[in-house]
């Protein structure tokens, strides 16, 4: 089992940056790949980013490629989700997400979720 706890959304401009958190509970976080997901309002989670458990490998969704950074510290046991050149598209509630496969870009092969974090961008 493990507990996930997102921090750091807020509101912001377009062009701006924020940096999610999500902290993990338990002494196994490094079994864990994670992900971050979204969902805007009226529409379906969606994949952001993901990592694998060592950290060796990252994936993108196209439509955050070259903006977002998706990143995690084992000792920490924490992953984050650097958002530079924000849009008003980015705008959702973010959640991490963990699974117990190497990595996924699929939601429904997580296992463990955060409660979100909202995110709003303003034009």
């Amino acid at each position: 089992q493990v507990q996930l706890v997102e921090s750091g959304g807020g509101l912001v401009q377009a062009g701006g940056s924020l940096r999610l958190s999500c902290a993990a509970s338990g002494r196994t976080f490094s079994s864990y790949g994670m992900g971050w997901f979204r969902q805007a309002p009226g529409k379906e989670r969606e994949f952001v980013a993901a990592i694998t458990r060592s950290g060796g490998s990252t994936y993108y969704a196209d439509s955050v490629k070259g903006r977002f950074t998706i990143s995690r510290d084992n000792a920490k046991n924490t992953v984050y989700l650097q958002m530079n050149s924000l849009k008003p598209e980015d705008t959702a509630v973010y959640y991490c997400a963990a699974t117990r496969r190497l990595v996924t870009t699929k939601s429904y092969e997580c296992e463990f979720w955060g409660q979100g974090t909202q995110v709003t961008v303003s034009s």
